[in-house]
């Protein structure tokens, strides 16, 4: 089969909103948490979120666009747009009909339709519908917008695994490179879920932090005081490239897409598998796919969202694959930073997972200051600061509601 490369990455996120500002931020250690600015949240029992600071979207989007677009396509086009900016692309010299789009959102336009059922509702019953309702909300209109911008041709289509949607995204990417099926694919998600009905319904789930009183440091992977995930919103987009294609034209190359592994918990609708089976499953099905041993991996990116049994069960899973006292092994949990992006959560952390490869930089684990006493100790972190190492495998984690498990690999270029 053939082989894919990364050869150009955009983001959104609530820690910068460029690829030189995420990743100088994310090494750096700071915190996206910041109180609630999209809606008044005083009355809700978690007031605090990592969301998009000072991008002006209608200063990118004219208006005639932004009534067509809900949040997560906004989101998503600016990612998209700086990731093909960022591959040198040649818009007018590549095949289209082989440059395709596969893309993730866990919820689509939740803030559309929270917006069109809530003024139907305070109406008089006459239905005054946005005509462009239903184009804002489907999932899959981000991959559709994006097509339709750059004039892409080739396959196209959306992933839906909760939190694990993105990194589905990119799996199928470089699945559909590797068997001929597109020279390019533009892959990644993005997600807008901070509104009344994501808050409150994920409150309602006892999922979300409640630290009000100290936001930027309530996101605190396997930290014995841990207390829930905070919600998070953006995009993340990475342009996957067959690798005869991208060195013809002289492409610059992040990383090597070296496998993907995905798998179901098979046992509750929101709880992960308790010993970690799917976890487990889905990281094996990775290393198997890429010809790899756990000893090649150097750094992980974990799912680590601070929810009580998330990251218990997934370090489980971690020691039983890699063994008792990895000590090869650094893992670090980054939405510590960014919070949690839910189905862009993968993309973001794939992209961290990459950089952590082309750079030697593995980005730290925030917050977290007293491990649970029922994680295993001898596990590395990566607590306290950002660790300049030899990165040359590196391994990105997400799990779902569902029992949905994804694992995708990546490689410097050899």
């Amino acid at each position: 089969m053939k082989r894919v490369v990364v050869t150009g990455i955009g983001v959104l996120t609530p820690i910068g909103n460029s690829m030189p500002e995420f990743w100088s931020n994310l090494i750096d250690g700071k915190s996206g948490a910041a109180p609630i600015t999209h809606f008044d949240a005083s009355k809700f029992k978690t007031r605090f979120a990592c969301e998009i600071k000072g991008f002006d979207f209608n200063g990118y989007f004219d208006r005639p666009e932004l009534r067509k677009m809900d949040k997560f396509t906004q989101y998503a086009m600016v990612a998209a747009d700086e990731a093909i900016k960022d591959s040198s692309l040649d818009l007018e010299k590549i095949n289209k009909r082989k440059v395709g789009v596969i893309w993730g959102s866990g919820n689509g336009g939740f803030q559309t339709f929270q917006e069109q059922v809530v003024a139907y509702a305070k109406g008089d019953g006459t239905p005054r519908f946005n005509p462009f309702f239903i184009p804002k909300v489907i999932a899959d209109i981000a991959s559709g917008w994006i097509s339709i911008k750059y004039g892409f041709m080739g396959l196209n289509f959306t992933t839906i695994s909760a939190c694990a949607t993105s990194t589905t995204a990119i799996i199928d990417a470089f699945n559909y490179i590797r068997w001929g099926k597109a020279n390019i694919i533009v892959t990644g998600g993005s997600e807008a879920a901070i509104n009344e009905a994501g808050i409150g319904g994920f409150n309602a789930a006892k999922a979300l932090s409640m630290r009000n009183e100290d936001p930027t440091t309530a996101s605190r992977p396997f930290d014995k005081e841990r207390d829930g995930f905070v919600m998070g919103e953006g995009a993340g987009a990475l342009i996957l490239e067959e690798y005869e294609h991208a060195k013809n034209r002289g492409a610059k190359i992040y990383a090597e897409v070296a496998g993907g592994g995905m798998s179901a918990d098979a046992y509750h609708l929101t709880g992960t598998h308790p010993e970690g089976e799917g976890a487990l499953l889905g990281m094996q099905e990775a290393l198997d796919d890429a010809n790899l041993q756990p000893t090649d991996i150097d750094y992980l990116n974990a799912h680590a969202t601070s929810t009580f049994l998330g990251d218990l069960s997934e370090t489980k899973a971690i020691l039983r694959l890699f063994g008792k006292k990895p000590t090869h092994l650094n893992i670090s949990a980054t939405k510590s930073a960014t919070g949690h992006l839910l189905g862009a959560a993968g993309a973001i952390e794939a992209i961290a997972s990459i950089m952590a490869v082309n750079q030697d930089i593995i980005p730290p684990t925030i917050n977290t200051k007293i491990i649970d006493e029922a994680i295993d100790s001898s596990l590395n972190l990566t607590l306290g600061g950002k660790v300049h190492k030899k990165v040359n495998v590196a391994m990105s984690n997400t799990f779902g509601f569902g029992g949905h498990n994804a694992t995708a690999i990546f490689r410097k270029i050899i």
